[in-house]
């Protein structure tokens, strides 16, 4: 076997029988870590599958959900409408014409999407964001929204 001056001890791998450096048991390293190297299955807490473990007897996706999601999401409102999650989760409380609370997306007042002013958001249900922007029930919708700023 060649020798290495400078650093470990050069040798075969027995499993995928490449030069390389040694690391243990005639193996490299790679082999290595993936003949004893194995993740620690557990019975996820949150949906109860058998998955690898990642942190507080969690699965990975789990842990992202419970534990990250808040920071993704408050990340994608900043990036998508340049806005903070406080003005969001205001403006997005329930449907401005019908109350829903379920759903609700976020429209332009004045359809102008670099126009981030806080006065110019309004929060609709799926249903009435999607005849706003149809031609047959926009004029509409428009009619009850300004009845409805009309009243408050």
């Amino acid at each position: 076997m060649p020798e290495n001056p400078n650093g470990p001890k050069i040798t075969t791998c027995v499993k995928c029988g490449q030069v390389k450096p040694h690391h243990a048991k005639q193996m490299c390293q790679k082999c290595y870590k993936r003949l004893y190297f194995k993740p620690k299955m557990i019975i996820c807490k949150n949906c109860g599958r058998e998955r690898p473990h990642k942190a507080y007897g969690l699965c990975g996706t789990c842990h992202i959900k419970l534990h990250h999601y808040e920071t993704t999401k408050a990340f994608n409102y900043r990036k998508w409408h340049n806005i903070s999650l406080e003005l969001y989760r205001q403006k997005t409380k329930k449907c401005f014409l019908c109350g829903f609370d379920k759903i609700v997306e976020l429209h332009h007042i004045d359809s102008d999407h670099k126009n981030n002013a806080p006065d110019n958001f309004m929060g609709l249900c799926p249903n009435h964001h999607k005849m706003l922007h149809d031609i047959r029930y926009s004029d509409e919708i428009k009619k009850q929204i300004e009845e409805k700023l009309k009243k408050s």
